[in-house]
């Protein structure tokens, strides 16, 4: 009996310990360095934490991710993202050189890793500039090479993102339609949903997307959008991890509009491998003319007028 009932309460003790759910909260990197333009929504303040960041970490608390911030792509390698459940790409750039923000590069194996632990079944988010960066060539924003679709030469990280920027016009009211109303965060967001915001005209996308909204960009003002429709936000699988990307998240005030928060919700839930959701290709199905791109035109040269004398004021 003395034997027995230690060795009773010693199985108690080990089957309460096995019924105790795992409570860990999931961890997200995200990624802002900016080795192009930097966006005033991730940009630091004397060392505070960015508009977007903020938001985040509301979020977090809401519902229980653990976020970590970071400028920093030296750090990039296998064993520093196996902490993460996933990593949130808001950058610009070739993110190999130092560029705008002189914070520390990635490595081309730091690259590689970041590939690699998507596959293996980590997730992977992307807001607005995520896009616009390691494009294909290091190509120049301004020619018309910019303009052209690249294939399978596109960037490795272009093929993994699901397409690449091109450019953008004048911030405006668009309408984007939903293609996939069942998709985590769409439930709560009507069949067409219309903001003020940067929208980018996108490129080379690659086939087995999933898209989830389309982009009216024929109804909209300025040459980057004379095209026929595209999509805007989307889904991928990569090897056994997950890719979530939306072009929205330019303006301050988006960070905190419902559409877009319902949106980014569901986007990182999905990655995170919280909720499940099929993300068969439908490209060609929902934005058939998504690879004809706008046509290229020549920025015109400025004014050689002189400029007109300012009127006093009294």
């Amino acid at each position: 009996m003395k034997l027995f009932l230690p060795f009773t309460c010693l199985l108690l003790v080990l089957g309460l310990a096995w019924a105790v759910p795992d409570t860990k909260k999931p961890r997200i990197l995200f990624f802002s360095k900016s080795s192009g333009f930097e966006h005033s929504v991730i940009s630091w303040k004397n060392g505070q934490p960015s508009h977007a960041e903020k938001v985040l970490q509301e979020l977090g608390r809401e519902h229980g991710w653990d976020f970590e911030f970071s400028k920093d792509g030296s750090k990039f390698s296998s064993a520093y993202l196996a902490q993460f459940d996933a990593v949130f790409f808001y950058t610009t750039g070739n993110l190999l050189e130092s560029g705008t923000d002189k914070q520390p590069p990635m490595t081309p194996e730091g690259k590689q890793a970041l590939f690699d632990f998507v596959k293996a079944g980590k997730g992977f988010i992307g807001t607005h500039s995520a896009s616009d960066t390691f494009h294909t060539n290091n190509e120049s924003k301004k020619g018309p090479e910019r303009f052209q679709n690249h294939g399978e030469q596109a960037d490795p990280y272009v093929r993994f993102l699901g397409a690449e920027f091109i450019k953008h016009g004048a911030q405006q009211v668009a309408k984007n339609t939903v293609t996939d109303p069942k998709f985590p965060g769409f439930e709560a967001v009507p069949s067409e949903y219309s903001l003020h915001e940067e929208w980018y005209s996108l490129k080379d996308f690659t086939p087995d997307i999933h898209v989830l909204s389309v982009m009216d960009a024929p109804a909209m003002k300025g040459d980057e959008y004379k095209r026929p429709p595209f999509p805007s936000t989307w889904a991928r699988k990569e090897g056994e991890g997950r890719v979530w990307y939306t072009a929205m998240g330019h303006r301050e005030d988006i960070w905190t509009h419902p559409t877009f928060q319902a949106i980014l919700i569901g986007g990182i839930r999905w990655s995170l491998g919280q909720v499940h959701a099929d993300v068969p290709a439908n490209l060609q199905a929902v934005a058939s003319g998504a690879y004809t791109n706008p046509t290229y035109v020549e920025s015109k040269p400025a004014s050689s007028k002189p400029a007109k004398p300012s009127k006093q004021v009294p």
